[in-house]
């Protein structure tokens, strides 16, 4: 199952956020050499990771355990497509109640392949359920082009917001995808999961503000 876990709920998740952010740091700057903000040497966290911030978080059923995790936050607040590369749109960038922004997709390493495939197609139709249960018409995320064909074998509706463009040495575009339920239909079906992947307290819990 994939958890939901927002402001309201994040004491009870403690150990999970904080072991999600240690893996983040080993993803997104041990192996990526991304250069965003480390706290005490161990902790990939920024001005994003906020109350705002909504996560879904893959989780080990015994341990409670992080396996993956995605972040949230809504466009009509901060967030990073629009604060700091809004040059990737060719108009103006998506925002609003109903668009939130994707970040900070990853798994934790150690996995076998076959675990994060399992892992991400969870979390993929997380974000379609999420989104259904909260009045979210678009999500907007940026990747590196080399992802795009996996992004696109994903199931998702998207579509291309600009043409890319170099980010520290990558070219990187940002997209819109589109959230209805034919699409998650399609990823119950393409991944072979009948059953919604979060739990319905979960589903419909408070959006974070």
């Amino acid at each position: 199952m994939v958890a939901v876990v927002t402001a309201e709920n994040r004491s009870a998740f403690a150990g999970t956020i904080t072991q999600m952010h240690r893996d983040r740091k080993a993803v997104f700057v041990d192996a990526l050499k991304w250069e965003i903000p480390v706290v005490d040497d161990a902790f990939e966290i920024d001005e994003y990771d906020t109350e705002a911030a909504v996560y879904l978080v893959a989780q080990e059923p015994l341990s409670g355990a992080h396996l993956g995790s995605v972040r949230l936050v809504c466009t009509a607040g901060p967030h990073l497509l629009g604060d700091k590369f809004a040059f990737l749109c060719a108009d103006a960038v998506p925002t609003g109640d109903d668009v939130w922004e994707i970040t900070r997709l990853c798994t934790t390493p150690g996995l076998t392949p076959a675990a994060a495939l399992q892992v991400r197609m969870r979390l993929v139709m997380a974000l379609m359920e999420y989104a259904l249960a909260h009045g979210i018409a678009r999500y907007t995320m940026m990747t590196h082009t080399a992802y795009l064909p996996t992004l696109l074998a994903v199931g998702w509706d998207i579509e291309p917001l600009g043409l890319p463009a170099d980010v520290a040495g990558q070219p990187t575009g940002a997209l819109q995808i589109s959230v209805n339920a034919a699409a998650l239909d399609r990823l119950r079906t393409l991944y072979g999961f009948r059953a919604p992947v979060i739990g319905a307290s979960d589903a419909r819990s408070a959006v974070a503000a």
